[in-house]
């Protein structure tokens, strides 16, 4: 359906078989004054098309698009591509910005220098633009494009994972939940320590960090960091979140919080995100980290004690 007759290449009066009016989403009646067919590209025609002065939006049918091109459309949360049916080679895919999927057909003109370069793209195994430049400088028949187009293979091909999704739940009170990781240094600092564990209140987001020498250190810290808990804040650590780490998952460690009552949450294998907030915030301590290392001109094996004294104060 489009508002425009003169975006027609044929246009014929309405007929018998021809809707008298389009209904829209408010529920009123657009009337119908010209039917006719279109060129949307070089490769794509789209017959019955409907000629509506009053409409704000051109619209095409996917089931008309399909069936007068003998093609398929592909949708996701990135856009949409429009393959040959039988062949399922990618014709041509369209980027959304928002909720709608603008098809961004090039004018049949530019279509075929477009094809030629993205043929060439697709059969090197979709290289970048920088690639194909560098090609077509030692062979001249490699036609490289202007780098305004993108290619939505690609986009999806870089997809390694879907998007995980944010957890809704919230503790009511401090040290119902925290998270815990370990975090190791790739640089034993200049007193020895080489692991730091971060401990996080889900509830305050408060933050203490404890310097580790040795992996093994983790299950005293921890149950020093409980008895610091309930005698100054007057509060039980009711559940723990972390990840599979040996460090959090053994027999001393288990039996320590099954007799305190404690609920012991561990992430799934190879689920990193699960354990986000513990490490979103190791990221946060060792940009500041670095960043107090450059500002002050130390070396790295300054870093790890010393900063973190600072950020626990």
């Amino acid at each position: 359906m489009t508002s425009h007759l003169h975006s027609l290449s044929q246009s014929i009066a309405p007929g018998s078989s021809t809707p008298s009016s389009i209904v829209v989403g408010n529920g009123s009646l657009l009337p119908v004054t010209g039917t006719g067919s279109t060129d949307l590209s070089h490769s794509f025609r789209l017959n019955n098309v409907l000629v509506s002065p009053q409409l704000i939006k051109n619209l095409i049918s996917v089931h008309q698009f399909t069936t007068d091109n003998n093609c398929s459309v592909e949708f996701d949360p990135a856009g949409c591509s429009v393959k040959d049916l039988l062949s399922k080679r990618l014709i041509v895919g369209c980027n959304s910005s928002g909720p709608l999927y603008p098809p961004h057909l090039p004018p049949a003109s530019s279509l075929v220098a477009m094809s030629s370069a993205s043929l060439w793209h697709r059969r090197l195994g979709h290289p970048g633009r920088e690639a194909l430049v560098k090609l077509s400088s030692v062979l001249p028949a490699c036609p490289t494009d202007d780098g305004s187009s993108l290619c939505h293979a690609c986009q999806l091909e870089r997809h390694v994972r879907l998007p995980f999704s944010v957890s809704s739940s919230r503790v009511t009170n401090k040290f119902d939940l925290i998270h815990c990781d370990l975090w190791t240094s790739p640089i034993v600092s200049v007193s020895g320590y080489k692991y730091y564990l971060v401990i996080l209140d889900d509830y305050s987001h408060h933050l203490w960090t404890f310097p580790l020498r040795l992996k093994s250190d983790t299950y005293s810290t921890l149950t020093h960091f409980f008895a610091y808990v309930r005698t100054q804040f007057d509060a039980p650590v009711k559940a723990v979140q972390c990840d599979n780490g040996k460090e959090f998952d053994n027999s001393s460690a288990r039996t320590f919080f099954l007799t305190n009552g404690i609920h012991l949450r561990m992430s799934c294998p190879y689920t990193s995100a699960q354990n986000g907030k513990a490490e979103r915030i190791i990221r946060t301590t060792n940009n500041i980290i670095r960043s107090l290392l450059f500002q002050a001109s130390a070396p790295p094996p300054f870093g790890l004690k010393h900063c973190i004294q600072q950020l626990t104060c």
